[in-house]
């Protein structure tokens, strides 16, 4: 089940994230928030309805092309190198709930509300290459995303820029 993301879902969106640092950035309560108001979407996968009661077992969010507050140096290379696309920012399965294909199950709906959508054909994000995410790089690559660029985010984390064409 995948739904919307509500503020009961803030503390365990955390937990998840914050679980999961390097793969993804440290995160505090004032920057989801934030993220959450730009997300163009922000999504949970997990048990129960669609009504938004369910518990989180994992969850994304991405950002539309053209926002104009600072997003950070990956979404701002997405930005000088393509006019239009979304950016998915964040992404975490919960360790208990990996590889019963809720990361497949988002990226479907990401991709369904794209093509929805009309606005852009491109999905872009970004996996690292330092400390190296070998399992994300193969699920990228299962999934159709190629490399279109590389980049030392910050100092000692490298990453591969991926886009994939929705067409």
């Amino acid at each position: 089940m995948i739904r919307e993301m509500q503020a009961h879902d803030f503390p365990a969106v955390m937990r998840m994230n914050n679980d999961n640092v390097p793969a993804v950035s440290f995160i505090e309560l004032d920057e989801l928030q934030e993220d959450i108001r730009l997300a163009k979407h922000a999504l949970i996968v997990g048990e129960g309805s669609a009504d938004a009661t369910g518990k989180p077992h994992g969850f994304c969010t991405t950002f539309a092309s053209g926002i104009a507050e600072d997003l950070g140096v990956n979404y701002r290379w997405f930005a000088t190198h393509y006019p239009s696309f979304v950016y998915l920012d964040r992404v975490v399965i919960d360790a208990p709930f990996r590889s019963q294909g809720l990361g497949e199950s988002l990226y479907a709906e990401v991709e369904r509300r794209i093509r929805t959508a009309d606005e852009t054909d491109l999905f872009v994000c970004e996996v690292n290459l330092q400390p190296r995410n070998d399992g994300s790089l193969r699920f990228h690559t299962r999934l159709g995303f190629e490399q279109v660029g590389e980049q030392e985010s910050k100092p000692g984390l490298v990453v591969a820029m991926l886009a994939k064409r929705l067409i």
